[in-house]
């Protein structure tokens, strides 16, 4: 604890998600007394509703997949027969083993763990509703806790089309989807950004009919025009039906024991009705900053956002905010880089780089995956910025042929004048992999040329990343 403090923690962390047990445990090996509070299990959503669950489960998806092409490496396999109450099981296996874990390392962080319902009293209060010894939440009483800092990092909560709410039953969000141990015949998802892809694909490989609808022009819209426009031609090959500018009134949406039924067109053209036995809702999230207690403090609010600075600093003093209530990208890994810049700022630390969202990576699990890190080719254009592109398909990488997934593409975009880095984007076999060069790329302010220049190992896939670096100037060696 600080010489002199009379607080009962230099730091408490309302939140135990990716975000707030990164902050926790980074202040802790920093030297700080560290208190992290939540009403449920470490791990957050990611751990338990979100990132690990979802993974487990496109990783059956794929692999029964990857055994109907068994044939092709000269393996007599047959076809394959889906259980997924395994997979499922499965799923909740890995979810388990990593809680398991996750668990011992509050102890050996020297974190003080506790289980209860906080919300701010103040800028640095936080008062508990305890946890009962059983478990039962507010059973256990109240405690106060004063930090001489607090971080708030209380996440995100799925969220629905106004109008349209989810049932639990023929009408789910990706909580429910999480928690069900049988398959649906078909199902409508009505979102394309990175959870509807994922689970359009998945759902896709383990046989069940698809149909995906964004209202947006293009199918992962965040991402570079070229990766949306192979995903969805990816799809739409694969069986699926995929509806862009897909408009629908949420009254035309009904519910009934056999299924869902809804009324849908492309914007400007006519309408018709489509059915399936499930309809997943999959159009975002919204920020935890309820019933937390901003309001007895001097923090803002911006579009419903917790309003920080890039050392996630709001404008109350010794109150910090991370993770998905501040916005940004709402992905795990940033999140926890935000726990981290902010126990790095409370700690004294004086050399901490502001968050910087366009250099943080990011991947969706679909087949083919995507990563991406930087500018998309559509930034620079908006931003007038002169830039010159690399692109280098997987088909021209050997161990992408030997692997038998060949599908995609690698993108990086340099700057014509000053031949900074400005993109980097993949879509195609264990992209979310191969982001990590890029990643590091952006974090060493490396160039392209300089990309291209270190020696890849061979074959490998990251020489996709190499070779389209190399492209940037056109002096791709094997493409």
């Amino acid at each position: 604890m600080a010489v002199g403090s009379s607080n009962d923690f230099d730091l408490v962390v309302l939140g135990a998600g990716t975000g707030g047990y990164s902050a926790a445990f980074r202040a802790a090996q920093l030297g700080l007394k560290v208190a992290l509070v939540d009403e449920d299990k470490i791990g957050g959503t990611c751990l338990h509703r979100g990132c690990i669950p979802t993974k487990a489960l496109l990783e059956s998806a794929a692999f029964t997949e990857r055994i109907r092409h068994a044939k092709d490496f000269g393996i007599e396999a047959g076809d394959p027969v889906v259980d997924y109450a395994r997979m499922a099981a499965r799923r909740d296996q890995v979810v388990k083993r990593m809680w398991t874990g996750l668990k011992t390392l509050v102890d050996k962080n020297k974190v003080t763990w506790i289980a209860g319902r906080g919300h701010l009293d103040g800028p640095t209060t936080v008062r508990v509703q305890m946890h009962g010894e059983d478990g039962t939440p507010g059973a256990g009483g109240e405690r106060v806790l004063r930090g001489t800092d607090v971080i708030l990092a209380t996440g995100s909560r799925v969220k629905s089309l106004p109008g349209l709410n989810p049932d639990g039953n023929r009408i789910v969000t990706s909580d429910e989807v999480l928690l069900a141990d049988s398959l649906p015949k078909d199902v409508i998802v009505v979102g394309a950004g990175a959870v509807g892809v994922e689970f359009a694909s998945m759902y896709h490989d383990l046989g069940v009919a698809v149909t995906l609808l964004e209202y947006l022009p293009a199918v992962v819209p965040a991402e570079d025009r070229e990766v949306s426009q192979l995903v969805e031609r990816s799809f739409t090959r694969r069986g699926m039906t995929v509806m862009t500018n897909a408009r629908f009134d949420v009254k035309s949406v009904k519910a009934g024991k056999d299924g869902v039924k809804l009324t849908v067109g492309p914007e400007g053209k006519e309408a018709a009705e489509i059915s399936a036995e499930l309809l997943l809702v999959a159009t975002g999230r919204a920020p935890n900053v309820e019933n937390v207690g901003l309001e007895t403090t001097k923090a803002e609010l911006d579009k419903g956002f917790v309003k920080v600075d890039g050392r996630m600093r709001t404008r109350e003093p010794h109150l910090y905010a991370i993770g998905d209530i501040v916005g940004g990208l709402l992905l795990a890994h940033t999140a926890a880089h935000e726990g981290i810049v902010a126990a790095h700022v409370i700690a004294g630390d004086k050399d901490v780089h502001p968050i910087d969202y366009v250099e943080q990576p990011r991947a969706t699990y679909c087949r083919p995956e995507i990563a991406s890190v930087g500018l998309t080719e559509q930034q620079c254009q908006e931003r007038g910025i002169p830039y010159k592109v690399g692109k280098v398909p997987f088909q021209a990488i050997a161990k992408a042929i030997i692997g038998g997934e060949y599908e995609g593409f690698a993108k990086v975009i340099g700057h014509k004048e000053t031949d900074d880095t400005l993109g980097i984007h993949l879509v195609g076999p264990h992209a979310t992999d191969l982001v990590a060069e890029a990643s590091l790329a952006f974090q060493l302010d490396a160039t392209p040329w300089e990309i291209g220049g270190a020696t890849h190992a061979h074959p490998t896939l990251a020489e996709i990343v190499g070779e389209a670096a190399m492209a940037v100037d056109g002096r791709s060696i094997n493409f």
